[in-house]
């Protein structure tokens, strides 16, 4: 499409262009108009599509950060060039970085080779969602535009990151099912879609007699939209279990046709129209299978076709009559059968490891299995229990979880981990019986200082390039010092702190500098170093001409080098926030909160009682600091450490904490609950004695995501 632009606006683009000058938002869609689909969904903050792939998009990438591998000496983690993620972080920054495809631990490994996606992200409905006796379980806060706007921006990112011959499982329920298949149809196109499949959500009510009328009625189905990247892709059968179909029968021959080949004689008898099922040769050899079986008199056909190994086929004709419907062939008795779009003969949400809304191993099962071969790449981004991971781990499948909480995180840890002792899938009255393959935990846009400078140099060189956004250069070096890339058209250096311990980045190293770059360098020179080494307070010092820039290490955001202000991970405070969807931008370093905590043990019991409990982090609306316990989001205890592993045993969010709740009492307001965390002196949480090890490990978390680690000694 033609630009829509008159003389004047040509002449001051052309000006803006040669002076440098920043182009102004307004002329963004009269320069890259919007080519208009067939139909797409219009509302507010609808972004572009070419906006949400952009590096100036919200969401920018940020590195990765390996924190922990896990079951490595068994597994080695790089074997076969892949390794296992499960992803801490906010996941559209998260899909940027596969989209980008520049950061080492997953460069050419992910973009256009996830063979499948599943999903099941919040409903985007602003209203609660009812837990299994009928009390509030869980609210989902963004809604109408604002939550249609959250899951497109995700899935053009997981277009652009599927294969070829990929496909992507959507789940959602009713509010919200009408709007992501529109949406799905935009990202996806509609010649893609594949089904619509119906699963289960919950059981049936029980019946309210209270009202002779009611305004609405039980929802007991969600919806899974099922679409492809390309058209022509194909798919195994989707199968279930056979149930009552499982028995054997006899079933007629003859099927409506035109092959007169496929018109022969058996037992005397030869269709003067249609046609016989199979060709002649096969048709002859289930005869013959048959007068064999007839041949011996102990077993019964089943029993002869299990003994024979369940490959012979069989063909008879029932003497009484003599037209081609006489003649049957044998249907063994089957396991499974071809499924439809129908599957609520399995569950849709399962209880195996107490976290809200886990979707059910066997809904996995049956969409992985048709959906991918071993090997295959499988990918959720909502992670949540580690449903989609378990299941691809026990069905071959390399895997990448993500997912924004903590909570969710150290759930799918501990559920890999045990994974060994989990039902087997083929059979659930055995175990699964292997240990997880090697996997990573990985952490994104929230980053442990500690470990970026214990990296090896080369490796360090390229986290804090990734970290701030540095292009790739040829040029090397300018007036003999050298450099290590380009931001926005200005040389970078990375400061060799490993080289220059006693040297800091100060006035005396600046001079030295610009005594060699002289004018050769222009108006800004960036330098990458740890806060440690820069002496400056300020963000740039000036000589002459120059700007020499600092990007410190931890590096505070600011509004020269972000255009959106950061804003942190957010972590819920009670079960009722799990899937508050609140965005993260741009990155952070760990800063563990300042925790006082004791451990009394009794005869039968031990307690827990935490002190203290203030976040180093200030809030981002106000910049005020967090009051005691106002911060607290989750508590998180493996009763039985064993020195490595952290197996979580429990989990209390900051509302549970409380202790004034009853059973059946409403969920209180995020407002509520900070206000009587900040009243409380201490905090204490008694576990049974006979549940403990000789060591138990408590991981208090912030509502940033950031932990305080403790391990007490218990005997």
């Amino acid at each position: 499409m033609k630009p829509n632009l008159n003389k004047q606006d040509i002449e001051f683009l052309i000006d803006c262009l040669k002076s440098g000058k920043e182009i102004p938002e307004a002329f963004k869609y009269d320069l890259f108009p919007t080519k208009q689909k067939e139909y797409e969904l219009v509302y507010a903050g609808k972004a572009r599509k070419e906006d949400v792939l952009a590096d100036k998009e919200e969401a920018k990438p940020v590195p990765l950060q390996i924190e922990k591998i896990f079951n490595g000496t068994n597994y080695p983690l790089f074997q076969k060039d892949w390794h296992n993620l499960l992803v801490f972080g906010d996941n559209l920054q998260i899909l940027k970085t596969f989209y980008e495809n520049k950061d080492q631990i997953i460069k050419n490994k992910i973009k256009g080779r996830v063979k499948l996606i599943y999903i099941d992200p919040p409903f985007g409905t602003g209203d609660e969602y009812d837990g299994a006796n009928g009390q509030s379980a869980y609210s989902a806060k963004r809604k109408g535009a604002d939550f249609v706007e959250f899951l497109r921006r995700r899935l053009i990112l997981l277009r652009e990151i599927l294969a070829d011959d990929g496909s992507i499982f959507l789940r959602m329920d009713y509010h919200f099912g009408a709007y992501a298949k529109v949406i799905l149809d935009e990202v996806f196109e509609k010649s893609n879609f594949r089904n619509e499949i119906i699963v289960n959500r919950t059981k049936q009510g029980a019946l309210n007699t209270q009202f002779e009328t009611q305004k609405s009625m039980n929802v007991g189905t969600d919806s899974v939209y099922w679409y492809s990247k390309n058209p022509e892709t194909r798919f195994k059968p989707f199968l279930k279990e056979a149930g009552k179909n499982a028995e054997s029968y006899w079933h007629t021959f003859w099927k409506p046709g035109n092959r007169p080949n496929l018109r022969y004689n058996i037992y005397g008898v030869k269709p003067d129209r249609g046609q016989w099922l199979w060709e002649n040769g096969r048709g002859n050899k289930a005869i013959n299978n048959y007068k064999e079986f007839l041949s011996q008199k102990d077993l019964s056909l089943e029993e002869y076709w299990r003994k024979t190994g369940e490959i012979k086929e069989f063909i008879k004709k029932e003497e009484h009559l003599n037209s081609y419907n006489s003649v049957k062939y044998w249907i063994p008795p089957r396991e499974f059968v071809l499924a439809n779009t129908d599957w609520t003969d399995i569950g849709g949400y399962s209880k195996t490891t107490g976290y809200p809304t886990e979707n059910s191993e066997e809904l996995l099962n049956r969409i992985i299995e048709s959906s991918s071969e071993k090997s295959d790449l499988v990918l959720d981004v909502f992670a949540g229990s580690g449903t989609t991971l378990a299941v691809a781990e026990k069905l071959g499948r390399r895997w990448i979880g993500c997912d924004i909480g903590k909570l969710a995180i150290y759930t799918i840890q501990k559920r890999l981990l045990g994974i060994d002792g989990s039902k087997n899938l083929e059979n659930p009255k055995k175990k699964y019986g292997k240990p997880a393959k090697s996997f990573a935990v990985v952490a994104s846009g929230l980053y442990d200082l500690g470990k970026i400078f214990a990296l090896e140099q080369e490796k360090y060189t390229r986290f804090v390039k990734d970290l701030f956004e540095i292009e790739e250069t040829k040029r090397d070096k300018i007036g003999g010092v050298g450099i290590d890339g380009m931001k926005r058209g200005f040389p970078v250096k990375i400061f060799p702190y490993w080289e220059m311990k006693k040297t800091s980045v100060d006035e005396k190293y600046l001079t030295a500098l610009h005594k060699n770059l002289g004018r050769k360098v222009g108006e800004r020179f960036y330098i990458i170093a740890p806060a440690n080494n820069v002496d400056f307070i300020s963000d740039y010092h000036p000589i002459d001409d120059t700007k020499y820039y600092f990007l410190k290490v931890p590096y505070q955001i600011i509004k020269e080098l972000h255009k959106v202000p950061f804003k942190k991970l957010h972590q819920p405070q009670s079960k009722s926030q799990i899937n508050d969807l609140e965005e993260a931008k741009g990155f952070h370093f760990v800063r563990p909160p300042e925790v006082e905590a004791k451990i009394k043990v009794s005869k039968d019991k031990i307690a827990l009682t935490i002190k203290k409990f203030e976040t180093a982090y200030t809030q981002d609306e106000t910049g005020e600091k967090l009051k005691n316990f106002e911060s607290l989001a989750m508590l998180l205890v493996d009763l039985d450490y064993d020195g490595d592993k952290f197996m979580m045993t429990h989990y209390f969010f900051a509302e549970d904490l409380l202790n004034h709740k009853k059973k059946d009492e409403v969920e209180e307001s995020a407002e509520e609950i900070k206000k009587e965390l900040k009243q409380k002196k201490e905090i204490t949480r008694e576990f049974p004695k006979k549940e403990c090890g000789k060591k138990m490990m408590a991981i208090y978390v912030d509502i940033y995501g950031n932990e305080f680690r403790e391990v007490f000694n218990l005997k």
